[in-house]
């Protein structure tokens, strides 16, 4: 395992995939997300995916992949606190396996960095057709947000919580600002992350050599001024505030509800806080798992999570239309027990067993590998492998885990029920 870096606010980490016969090329980059473009970011990797210079259509890029013993490509974006991270990963069988002795390295790699550093451009835009039929993809998949009621409930409440703060910014996108994104808004968005990203690629059973040199080469005709990461960020703490929507006919009612650290100092340890999510309600030995569902019946399920970056923790759940305050009252009384009343010893190890199982199930599969390893990255931490996280799991202590969840304070509830007047699934 080893991270270097090759040029300013670019690395090269290599992974050990010893025990895999195939390999994993990814390169991500990390942005400052911007409200005014937001949208274009959101359309950005579904028209990259479609091919690039090398490669212009998706007919011929699927063919490629064939062609290279069934190669997966997979190009997202996702959130890192307040930042976007833009990925492309490529994965497929080690050069050792080919049969007739080609180098897929350079095959892969080639088309991480083709689709990455050489989009497929008209007249040095976007091409128009790919544009508009992306856009016609997202938007259908924002106008579905409210048929997933349970998404829509936790979106809601995020966008009550955050309100115009830079974490707010909708990682999917507007529907209203779909008509703006053009071939030319989208260049100007990809411009712009390429210009200010910190770029990590990542390499686990390929040749990393060859691959650094080949990213060197793309990185010499490209513009740079890659900025620092953005710092953590915590919402103020404010008297609870509830919203209620009615939907009729509703028949399962949402809750979500948000809690704030205040602050984003002394940010705890990310082995202390899956501990403390475990605990209240990460897993099935948990508080709101074993009380508020399973003994108390109050709702159909129930789940507590966190995100460290941006110090808010919520629980989200689905109940009968009605119950919303009992389960809203049973969480919060769960909570306060963690916080000042006794927690067992056979809660804790039940809930470290999990957390170990998971570690251990990461080495199989190179996705997970990456995950933890980026996490880290994301997190600005040393490189350590699962087996350390292991160390550092067992080690939390009940104090520790109090400690974090008195540092939250409730925030919003945001609840959808019924109002009586129909059925709707």
């Amino acid at each position: 395992m080893e991270r270097k870096k090759i040029a300013p606010g670019v690395y090269i980490t290599t992974l050990d995939a010893e025990k895999f016969n195939r390999c994993r090329i990814t390169i991500h980059l990390r942005f400052p997300a911007k409200r005014e473009s937001a949208t274009d970011a959101a359309v950005l990797p579904l028209v990259l995916e479609r091919g690039y210079a090398g490669c212009p259509d998706m007919t011929a890029l699927s063919r490629k992949l064939a062609r290279l013993y069934g190669a997966d490509l997979g190009v997202d974006i996702s959130s890192a606190g307040v930042d976007r991270v833009l990925t492309v990963d490529i994965c497929g069988i080690k050069d050792r396996f080919a049969l007739m002795d080609e180098n897929l390295t350079e095959e892969y790699a080639a088309i991480v960095f083709g689709i990455i550093f050489e989009p497929y451009l008209v007249d040095r835009l976007f091409d128009s057709e790919a544009v508009r039929i992306e856009k016609e993809a997202l938007a259908l998949r924002l106008d579905a947000e409210f048929n997933n009621k349970r998404l829509y409930c936790v979106r809601q409440a995020r966008r009550k919580f955050y309100g115009s703060s830079p974490a707010g910014i909708e990682l999917g996108g507007y529907r209203s600002d779909l008509p703006n994104v053009t071939p030319a808004s989208l260049k100007a968005e990809y411009d712009r992350i390429l210009s200010l990203s910190s770029i990590d690629v990542m390499v686990q059973g390929a040749d990393a050599v060859r691959v650094e040199e080949l990213l060197l080469e793309k990185l010499e005709n490209v513009s740079r001024s890659p900025r620092p990461f953005a710092p953590a960020m915590a919402m103020p703490v404010i008297e609870p505030q509830h919203f209620v929507e009615e939907i009729p006919g509703l028949t399962q009612a949402k809750l979500c509800m948000l809690f704030t650290r205040g602050t984003a100092e002394d940010l705890p340890s990310i082995s202390v806080m899956r501990m403390a999510m475990s605990l209240f309600g990460g897993s099935t030995t948990s508080r709101l798992f074993r009380n508020v569902r399973e003994k108390q019946s109050l709702c159909y399920y129930c789940g507590a999570s966190a995100l460290r970056a941006t110090g808010v923790m919520m629980v989200d759940s689905g109940v009968e239309p009605g119950g919303e305050e009992r389960a809203e009252q049973a969480i919060l009384k769960e909570l306060e027990a963690l916080r000042t009343g006794p927690i067992t010893a056979e809660e804790m190890e039940d809930c470290r067993r999990s957390l170990l199982s998971s570690m251990d199930s990461l080495g199989d599969s190179l996705g997970g590998l990456e995950s933890w390893y980026y996490g880290q990255i994301l997190r600005d931490e040393p490189l350590a492998p699962p087996e350390y996280g292991k160390v550092l799991t067992q080690a939390v202590t009940v104090d520790e885990v109090r400690e974090v969840l008195q540092s939250y304070h409730y925030s919003v509830c945001y609840a959808l029920t019924a109002d009586g007047k129909g059925a709707q699934a």
